[in-house]
């Protein structure tokens, strides 16, 4: 055997692709400091839809709930020391979803468009889990 074929074959590693629940638990750090608002939660219960095998049906608390509730009670605090934060949710979301799934392209634009239904700027939160979800994508599309 050549040399540059001992090489490739070494280095033929099978890449895993990226799953929704690698994205969440990717927000929880890069943003996870930052309060919950409507527009991640809406786009935490869109990724977990999309997870959900059961026709895109997300069940009464998991993720998705514990996400608005804490967009509901961050809306009433009057001090972001209080309110819970998106790394409070998302923290070791790949074991609370009830199955995980690569990301496609077709997620990442359904929980983009979730995030900015909510959102009064115009583009994503930086970071945040549409942002993410949508480079994942990218990074899958690759391999």
């Amino acid at each position: 055997m050549s040399q540059p074929q001992e090489i490739d074959k070494c280095f033929d590693l099978e890449v895993e692709p990226i799953t929704i629940g690698e994205v969440l638990e990717t927000a929880a750090i890069s943003v996870g400091h930052k309060p919950v608002e409507s527009s991640d939660a809406d786009a935490i219960q869109e990724a977990e839809k999309r997870c959900n095998t059961s026709a895109h049906h997300v069940q009464g608390g998991g993720l998705a709930g514990t996400a608005q509730a804490a967009a509901s009670f961050n809306a009433g605090a009057a001090q972001n020391v209080n309110k819970i934060t998106i790394s409070d949710v998302l923290l070791d979301a790949v074991s609370k979803l009830p199955h995980d799934k690569a990301v496609t392209c077709e997620d990442a634009e359904e929980v983009k468009g979730a995030e900015l239904r909510g959102r009064t700027e115009a583009a994503a939160r930086p970071g945040g889990v549409a942002d993410t979800m949508t480079k994942a994508a990218k990074v899958n599309l690759q391999d």
